[in-house]
């Protein structure tokens, strides 16, 4: 049997648990990997919590080194990009005991081929011998700064445009000395491509995948909701900004139209880490749970799942999860750029508040709808965001033909 070659795979955070969005994407790119490669993972661990999976990473790893970082110190140690004039994200993910790991690894088991998991980590392929650097940018995090400098006002605003600037020419510079890049949807592909139309014939899109065994409508799960109206629910991380700003607008613009009709009608923010501004929403129709062991039960006893997300790039896994559990879905016109779903079918998306309130009182006023909604939103999941498909785009670009 032919000795699987090795493979150097660089990630910003730790690939397990697959518990949040770029950790579900991180882990199944390393799950694939290591089915024909011999995988040595350089990492970040940013949640002390984590450093017990390191065990568990042996199932896929041939050898792991892993950087722990408290995040608050690194915002501040990132500010040096200031005086070096280049984008903050770079020092907040610098460590020269990775990069020395990196290259003698890399040198000692004669390694030719490596894989970045998002564009920060990039700074980590100059390493000798590499014959095929690809990186996995996921989004373009260049323009979902620009999103938040718009968003915000001077200082943050200033230094959020100063971020997405620098980024961008870093992301551009990357890719031209990479041999592949790779983005979550075509939509994303093309915005980098528009904005680095030199790097954009190495540029690939791949599309987030769900585990539709696990969110499967199949499991018998226990109700976590009293007894009571109509659940809608929210989740995901609750100290991503993006998130907090979600369910506030949801709470303050949404919510009152719906109850206006639905007067029992109750909203569920559920996700790890909530922040003082999302427990100022709970209230008599807002619950806030904070983490939860299984997220499941709450889709799956969910009357309508909600994603008011403005700001999104790429393809929210929260959705793809819901969808795949067989739950009509109203999400902002931001989740659905890169959603492989049909509106009005598989899904609901609307922008202004009042659009958000009408496809949320149609779903919960016709049982029926919302039944054959959930139905063809789970079709949807299993034709086009299967993991073993999707992946297949990685294989033919770590083979060259991309």
């Amino acid at each position: 049997m032919t000795r699987r070659p090795p493979l150097l795979y660089l990630t910003h955070r730790i690939p397990y648990p697959p518990n949040k969005g770029d950790k579900v994407r991180s882990f199944h790119i390393l799950r694939h990997l290591a089915r024909t490669h011999r995988v040595f993972l350089g990492t970040f661990i940013d949640d002390p919590d984590d450093f017990r999976h390191l065990e568990t990473l042996k199932e896929w790893c041939q050898g792991v080194r892993a950087i722990g970082i408290v995040p608050r110190l690194r915002r501040v140690a990132s500010l040096r990009g200031l005086a070096l004039g280049e984008a903050l994200s770079l020092p907040y993910y610098r460590s020269r005991s990775l990069a020395r790991w990196a290259v003698e690894t890399a040198v000692w088991e004669r390694i030719a081929v490596a894989v970045a998991f998002s564009g920060p980590m990039a700074q980590y392929l100059d390493v000798p011998g590499l014959t095929r650097r690809v990186i996995d940018f996921c989004d373009v995090d260049s323009a979902k700064w620009m999103e938040y400098a718009a968003a915000k006002r001077w200082p943050l605003a200033w230094l959020y445009r100063r971020e997405g600037r620098r980024l961008a020419a870093f992301e551009r510079a990357a890719a031209l000395a990479s041999d592949a890049s790779l983005f979550s949807t075509e939509a994303e592909r093309e915005l980098f491509a528009c904005a680095a139309p030199d790097a954009a014939g190495k540029a690939t899109a791949m599309r987030n995948g769900v585990d539709a065994a696990y969110f499967s409508p199949d499991h018998e799960l226990p109700n976590p909701y009293p007894p009571g109206g109509p659940v809608l629910v929210f989740t995901g991380a609750m100290d991503y900004w993006p998130n907090i700003d979600a369910v506030r607008w949801f709470v303050r613009e949404v919510l009152p139209l719906v109850r206006q009709r639905q007067a029992q009608a109750r909203f569920w923010i559920v996700g790890r880490n909530p922040s003082p501004a999302v427990l100022d929403l709970a209230g008599e129709a807002v619950t806030v749970t904070g983490a939860v062991a299984d997220v499941r039960p709450y889709l799956a006893h969910a009357d309508v799942v909600e994603a008011p997300l403005h700001i999104a790039r790429g393809i929210q896994n929260k959705v793809l999860e819901a969808m795949a559990m067989a739950r009509p879905v109203v999400l902002a016109a931001a989740s659905a750029n890169g959603l492989a779903a049909k509106a009005g079918e598989e899904c609901e998306v609307a922008a202004r508040a009042e659009e958000f309130a009408a496809a949320t009182l149609r779903l919960l006023e016709d049982a029926g709808g919302r039944q054959r909604m959930g139905r063809l939103a789970r079709e949807a999941m299993l034709a086009r965001h299967d993991w073993e498909a999707n992946l297949a785009v990685l294989d033919r670009v770590l083979a060259g033909d991309g």
